[in-house]
């Protein structure tokens, strides 16, 4: 688990400035107007950078939203990997399935404009983000012993895409949305994972 993990950019110490102040510039603007209503023009003016610095180091608003979302991700990686029960290691499968799930969604709807653009800007992107590679390894870990670990874990991680909360939300509300998460993952849990399965992510 820990290889999946994308390692810090090593930078000079002037492009680690610029990147700093970019990412600071872009949260404040996203968290003030909106992800949607900033232009990668404008990042670039309150960074204090040219427009080729930042189209270099980030590609688009995608990009941009890929590293903002870097550090959040880390945080849920490291209770994954190291944190208390039961997110982390030494609960059963099914209970560290669940946690995972609660934990997620917190993520998620706390950063959802940042991770929906993320997911969205091109066909397939939430698949090839190195961050969902780490959810779907640790999730078919604790589903070791079912028919297909591998795609029960696409298939819990499927409803929990930003694109699909963005358009449950206004429809059925959070507590709605957050209480179906948990019932179809606890269903996944207790009856069908190996109860032998210590489900701690290697």
């Amino acid at each position: 688990m820990e290889l999946l993990r994308t390692p810090p950019p090593k930078e000079r110490a002037d492009a680690a400035r610029n990147r700093a102040a970019i990412l600071d510039a872009a949260a404040s603007l996203f968290a003030e107007h909106g992800v949607e209503a900033v232009s990668m023009d404008q990042v670039a003016a309150a960074a204090g950078v040219g427009k080729g610095t930042l189209f270099r180091r980030f590609g688009d608003k995608a990009g941009l939203a890929v590293a903002l979302l870097d550090a959040r991700e880390r945080l849920l990686q490291e209770g994954i990997l190291h944190g208390p029960p039961p997110l982390g290691p030494g609960a059963p499968p099914a209970d560290r399935l669940v946690a995972f799930a609660d934990a997620y969604v917190d993520y998620v709807l706390e950063h959802l404009p940042l991770v929906r653009m993320s997911e969205t800007a091109a066909p397939g992107a939430r698949y090839r983000i190195g961050a969902y590679r780490f959810w779907h390894r640790h999730v078919a870990i604790l589903l070791d012993g079912t028919p297909d670990p591998e795609h029960a874990a696409h298939a819990l991680l499927a409803p929990l895409a930003a694109e699909h909360l963005t358009a449950l939300l206004p429809e059925l509300g959070e507590d709605r949305v957050r209480a179906g998460i948990t019932r179809l993952w606890r269903a996944a849990g207790p009856s069908r994972v190996s109860a032998r399965t210590p489900g701690v992510c290697r």
